[in-house]
């Protein structure tokens, strides 16, 4: 016999009554808040998401205490694992996706015997939140679209001082903008770096927020509730006003790309030059984690080597071509934009955009000669000099990545603590490992540190390193095994450590050719022109830059 879902209006009439009822007893807890969760998903069993809604909705709208401290946004495994852990740290969740399919499969199958509530519309949605009202989006979108589609659609259903919460991986430029027009409408903006993957997601993230300030002590209590923790601190603090959240998210996927790619460049110098195994590759690693180098990249590469299915070894089957989401790229292109040398993560994204090249790449190797790739000396000194170049380019690339967090807070006025960046790092996200607490005891020790290879700590691990990582790229390139972010760490370092640079050919040639003036040594600030060839004339270009 089939179920008519009409014999359950008393049951609404009977829980609307008592609704009523504690509303007008202050002290008494609305008993829709035990009780909606529970009806909705019975409903739900039996009838459409209209019907559920239009015989429940009027048990929220009465409610005096709204039951959900936060609603998320976008049920991908991101978000469906960002749920979980909110419900595991004793928060209730309201999900919702735009696919409302996805609610239901979600809430009778991940979150089922959780406290997790289930959304069909934004307005449902909005009505379960208590106040102010905390929405997270998890949401992709070419170009940050869908995150512009969804807040157009939040504003009208929210009230002044609710929260927006963007946890994608967004350009901060569009955070600075949210965060500013939002405001002029009442609503607290934050965009927030998520970082740690899948799993990080569900049992502790590293998480960067940033936006408008007023925003901060109302998700703090989750945020650093749900994230990881390093000796019981949260790797979760505010980062900065605006964009600031995202570009430090941004300039963590850059390193992220860097550390990938230098590990990459080692494990190529092991196959292609050691001629090691994937089993002598995977116990390398496993020995260098033990090491300044203990990471979670570090770890999961020794992983990655040993991993056998039923036909062997799959890394040898999977196609070398690399892919990549974006975020590596703005930093290179934030790296152009002040104009800071960030030369390690440029290589890396260029070292994917090569792999991409596979046909042209395979075509070539049968045409262009080069030397034997097959390394003749001592395969254990030369992994010895290959664990410190790689520590120094580790090095190289996070004093970087700091490099450019220092100019992008001196351009929007942010005021940033490098050393809880640091501290944030150091557990939940892809770049975790030991080695960030030096970079955090470094600015701990000096706030105003302008490099991190000027702390005493730094300077000392890159000279005992740099002798091994010349070596390492002097033959990679003898034996002709391209290593580009081993090698630009190196020039970096060279180039950082050095007084005089011949830039001051370069001024030379660009007043010669283009009248662009240059300064003299001990006459800095006067920009002077000559007229190199006797007939170019006395005006120089900063006359008519206009």
């Amino acid at each position: 016999m089939a179920f008519n879902p009409l014999l359950l209006l008393p049951i609404v009439e009977w829980c609307i009554h008592m609704q009523l009822s504690s509303v007008k007893q202050r002290n008494q807890q609305p008993i829709s808040e035990a009780i909606w969760p529970v009806a909705k998903k019975i409903f739900l069993r039996h009838c459409s998401y209209r019907f559920a809604d239009w015989l429940l909705l009027p048990l929220i709208e009465l409610d005096g205490c709204m039951v959900a401290d936060i609603a998320l946004i976008g049920l991908a495994v991101m978000g469906q694992n960002l749920i979980l852990n909110m419900n595991d740290n004793g928060f209730v969740v309201c999900a919702y996706n735009r696919t409302v399919d996805k609610v239901k499969s979600f809430l009778e199958n991940e979150a089922k015997g959780t406290k997790v509530i289930g959304a069909y519309s934004l307005k449902e949605m909005v009505n379960t939140l208590k106040s102010p009202r905390r929405v997270m989006l998890l949401v992709k979108g070419k170009s940050g679209s869908a995150v512009d589609a969804f807040i157009e659609q939040l504003v009208p259903l929210l009230s002044p001082g609710d929260i927006i919460i963007d946890g994608g991986n967004s350009e901060y430029q569009d955070t600075e903008r949210r965060t500013k027009v939002l405001e002029q409408k009442g609503i607290l903006f934050v965009g927030s770096g998520v970082s740690g993957g899948e799993d990080g997601a569900r049992y502790g993230p590293s998480l960067m927020p940033g936006g408008n300030p007023k925003a901060w002590p109302h998700i703090k209590p989750i945020f650093q509730s749900i994230c990881a923790k390093v000796n019981g601190e949260p790797c979760c603090d505010w980062v900065g006003e605006t964009g600031a959240g995202h570009f430090v998210k941004m300039v963590h996927n850059g390193i992220e790309y860097g550390d990938m790619q230098i590990i990459c460049e080692a494990y190529h110098l092991m196959r292609s030059g050691l001629q090691l195994t994937q089993k002598e590759m995977s116990t390398v690693f496993d020995e260098w984690n033990k090491s300044e180098l203990d990471s979670f990249l570090i770890e999961i590469t020794r992983d990655i080597l040993k991993y056998k299915d039923e036909n062997g070894y799959l890394l040898e089957r999977i196609r070398d071509t690399a892919g990549q989401k974006g975020t590596g790229k703005w930093t290179a292109i934030a790296a152009l934009d002040y104009g800071v040398p960030v030369t390690l993560i440029g290589e890396s994204v260029f070292s994917r955009c090569l792999s991409a090249l596979k046909n042209e790449r395979v075509e070539a190797s049968a045409v262009l000669s080069g030397p034997d790739p097959v390394y003749k000396g001592d395969k254990k000194q030369f992994l010895e000099h290959l664990r410190k170049a790689l520590y120094a380019a580790k090095i190289i690339s996070y004093a970087q990545g700091f490099m450019l967090l220092r100019e992008a807070a001196k351009v929007h006025n942010w005021n940033l603590n490098y050393g809880g960046i640091a501290l944030m790092w150091r557990g939940g996200c892809i770049i975790r490992s030991v080695f960030l607490g030096n970079i955090k005891s470094a600015y701990d020790k000096n706030p105003k540190l302008s490099n991190l290879l000027l702390d005493d700590f730094f300077a000392k691990a890159m000279d005992k390193c740099h002798q091994s990582a010349r070596i390492v790229v002097s033959t990679a390139v003898t034996i002709g095994i391209p290593t580009p972010a081993l090698s630009t760490a190196l020039a970096f370092y060279d180039g950082f450590r050095t007084g005089r640079l011949p830039a001051n050919l370069l001024q030379a040639q660009r007043d010669y050719f283009g009248a662009h003036t240059y300064e003299l040594l001990g006459q800095e600030g006067k920009f002077v022109h000559t007229n190199w060839t006797g007939h170019g004339g006395k005006v120089s270009a900063s006359t008519y830059d206009a």
